[in-house]
């Protein structure tokens, strides 16, 4: 009895031993993002433990091997070792393989072995970090991991990017970010096989950077009086002398260390210093490098237009800039130095006796040739540094310098135009990359600077444009999302922004175009987001939020309501008014029609149970919907919602004042009728209203219905007042007018507007729906 259990106890030892070996992968475990170019599944699996061991030849190799080894130390507590001669098994080997292209490489995993084959440090980097994401998610983890196996299937990967220059742009000038984040932010890029992070290290609201010579661009350059409670386009111009306590800046050996731990992590730093515009900050620190060269404060929040710009009329402007350029190329090793050369308001060049001077000595025809003649000038002296100045499509203006590269951002059109004349570009338009945009419908995100660019959008989008001819895709370097930081107050915020979206633009920007879809990168999208959980990442979930579609039959004031979010599988229910969405929820197939007043409550669902964030809204019908409406004042022609029917369609304006429901006055109050056809009892009128005070838009400071029961003689029913109050939210309300309940036919409402913003421009009034009931 003894030897049988024995027996058997060996017998299962050898069976869970040899199962280990035979775990069957699919493909639906391979979660890789970017996509490989090339991969086969092949039967077994690699497993991982304390005595595995790294084979390599040189310190790039080591260093590729430290990320993985470091992420097991931190796990499993394992101290795996680095030789030089390979064991017969359990081993890693770094194999160097000059026949790969940069950046390439190929991962060969056996039972036994894994093998990494490339030609630089960057290749057995990506094949490092394609290991760890073959790996559970729980290898992302900052503590010990118990009872899991560490194994991964065996593969064969043979891949390289399709493009060269894969990049995110942090600005961290409007708002400062500290050097912590920045390197966490490179440790992300990597992972997601990314080679590039743009420093925008000079704004008007900020100078970031150390300049030895220059001593004051810190010390007065880098700090601004702190605003941060009001609207970015909302906030006062600062005395000169007022206590400016917001900023920072890195020193010299911060932007080394940066530099330095970004070059391990194959990271190439791209420094920004702008010029002639967004300046601001450099000539509160030196007027006397601008034309007026009058005392300036480095401005707390929105600059339009930008005329306080260096003067490009005097050399010393030059001198100055050459020896700024001169510490940070010092500092920076990126072949690329980018000089901005966007948004520059010339008001100041027209009327300047050195800029005229400068145009007629040169025979300049315009400020825009000068303009040219600045960046031309700035491309010279970089060019005998042996580097190559990048900058936004609007060098192009005036004619573009011989050796420069344009960054597309206005569109693709600048990318066309300097493909077409020989120029390297790198692709980045506004429509899919820039990540300070909003990300899901905006009632449900934080604020945002305008424009809509789901992470769906962000992986349709193409460096190379469907119109460019073979030569001109071959200047496309690649592309880049930007991050601008107006609205980005901390980094937790900025992480928001960036992720996800940050991990659609890799795969554009990695894989064969060929071989990606949506549908198909969904899945692995989710899988990632383990990986985001165990990394601490605040990426933002807005992929999941359901929104609406909404049309309304103005014949019989029926609503069409469709619910959708951005994965086509989606498992979205929904219930009626009072039904409870735990156990009566009704899984949604086709849009949902209403013919009374109701409200929709509706999740996505998850092993029959809601999860995330719940959408609820409520469509009135009310006694005024589908009634004529007169306007005694007209709305502007730039929003004119759905025409004369909008204010008593039921369907309401969101916080995106771009979605097709809002109509607006600018300068001028609102003023309607609404012709309720017969004597109706009504006590209450409500006006659907937005504050978002950035780009000028004011709640009404005073609404007045007034009734009548033959639209001439009209009789005030009931007033509300608000006083203007600074908001830096952007939020809707519903300005409610009570009265007694009594008969009317006719309602004249009146919705008095600011007129004049703070700051003395045209105010807007936005109105979505009279409700009168």
């Amino acid at each position: 009895m003894k030897f049988t259990y024995k027996y058997i106890v060996l017998i299962l030892v050898i069976t869970i031993f040899s199962c280990k070996k035979d775990r069957v992968f699919t493909m639906e475990d391979i979660q890789l993002i970017p996509k490989p170019a090339e991969l086969n599944l092949e039967k077994g699996s690699f497993e991982f433990d304390k005595n595995t061991k790294f084979v390599i030849n040189n310190d790039e190799q080591i260093q590729a091997s430290e990320i993985l080894a470091s992420k097991f130390k931190t796990v499993a507590n394992w101290d795996l070792e680095a030789v030089k001669e390979a064991p017969s098994s359990n081993y890693i080997q770094f194999i160097l393989n000059n026949n790969l292209e940069k950046e390439a490489y190929k991962l060969n995993v056996n039972n036994d072995v894994i093998k990494i084959e490339a030609s630089n440090f960057s290749g057995f980097l990506y094949g490092v970090e394609t290991i760890r994401q073959l790996l559970p998610a729980e290898i992302e983890s900052d503590t010990t991991v118990d009872n899991i196996t560490w194994e991964i299937p065996n593969i064969t990967i043979t891949d390289a990017p399709r493009f060269k220059w894969r990049g995110l742009m942090l600005d961290v000038s409007r708002h400062f970010f500290e050097k912590e984040y920045v390197l966490k932010t490179i440790d992300r890029l990597a992972y997601l096989k990314m080679n590039t992070l743009h420093l925008h290290l000079v704004d008007d609201q900020g100078w970031r950077i150390e300049i030895k010579k220059y001593p004051k661009l810190t010390e007065v350059g880098a700090w601004r009086v702190d605003q941060e409670n009001k609207p970015w386009d909302g906030r006062y111009t600062p005395k000169l002398g007022e206590k400016a306590t917001y900023g920072g800046f890195y020193t010299q050996e911060d932007i080394k260390e940066i530099v330095a731990y970004a070059k391990r992590r194959g990271i190439n730093v791209v420094p920004e210093i702008e010029m002639p515009a967004h300046v601001t900050s450099a000539i509160a620190a030196y007027p006397e490098f601008s034309c007026l060269e009058k005392p300036v404060t480095v401005p707390s929040g929105g600059l339009w237009p930008i005329t306080d710009i260096y003067c490009a009329g005097k050399d010393s402007t030059f001198e100055f800039l050459q020896d700024v350029l001169t510490e940070v190329m010092d500092l920076f090793p990126s072949k690329y130095i980018h000089v901005g050369g966007d948004e520059a308001t010339k008001t100041n060049w027209k009327t300047c006796k050195d800029c005229q001077k400068r145009m007629k000595t040169e025979g300049l025809h315009d400020v825009e040739e000068l303009q040219s003649y600045f960046i031309k000038r700035m491309e010279r002296f970089i060019s005998s540094k042996g580097r190559v100045l990048i900058g936004w499509d609007e060098i192009l203006e005036g004619g573009l310098a011989p050796g420069a590269t344009v960054m597309s951002w206005r569109g693709v059109k600048g990318g066309l135009e300097a493909s077409e004349q020989g120029h390297d570009v790198v692709m980045s338009p506004g429509t899919h990359c820039y990540f300070d945009h909003y990300q899901g419908p905006m009632d449900t995100e934080p604020l945002a600077w305008g424009g809509f660019t789901p992470i769906s959008k962000v992986y349709k989008f193409d460096p190379v444009v469907e119109t460019m001819t073979e030569e001109q895709a071959k200047h496309v370097l690649g592309g880049q999302a930007n991050v601008w930081a107006e609205h980005i107050p901390t980094t937790s915020q900025s992480e928001y922004m960036i992720f996800p979206r940050l991990t659609a633009l890799s795969e554009v920007l990695w894989s064969p175009k060929k071989d990606r879809s949506w549908n198909e990168f969904t899945p692995r999208l989710k899988e990632m987001f383990k990986r985001y959980d165990f990394q601490g990442i605040n990426y933002a979930k807005s992929a999941y939020t359901i929104s609406t579609e909404t049309q309304v039959n103005d014949t019989t004031n029926v609503i069409s309501v469709s619910l959708k979010n951005e994965f086509s599988d989606s498992d979205i229910r929904y219930v009626l008014n009072n039904a409870s969405l735990d156990n009566e929820a009704i899984p949604y197939k086709e849009p949902i029609e209403l013919k009374e007043t109701t409200t929709i409550k509706t999740s996505v669902f998850k092993d029959d149970k809601p999860i995330g964030r719940v959408f609820e809204k409520t469509f009135n019908y009310h006694k005024a919907v589908g009634k004529k409406v007169t306007y005694l004042s007209k709305y502007s022609n730039s929003y004119k919602g759905a025409g004369a029917n909008n204010m008593t369609n039921i369907i309401r304006g969101s916080k995106n004042f771009h979605d097709g429901q809002w109509q607006a006055w600018i300068g001028n109050d609102m003023e309607v009728v609404i012709d309720l056809e017969i004597p109706t009892e009504i006590s209450k009128v409500s006006v659907g209203s937005t504050d978002n005070q950035g780009p000028g838009i004011y709640y009404p400071t005073k609404v007045e219905v007034l009734l009548s029961n033959d639209g001439k003689n009209f009789k005030r029913a009931g007033v509300i007042n608000r006083a203007l109050k600074v908001n830096p939210n952007i939020e809707l309300k519903d300005f409610i007018v009570n009265f007694k309940s009594q008969k009317a036919t006719f309602v004249k409402v009146i919705a008095k507007s600011v007129k004049k913003t703070p700051n003395g421009g045209g105010a807007w009034l936005f109105v979505d729906e009279i409700v009168v009931e």
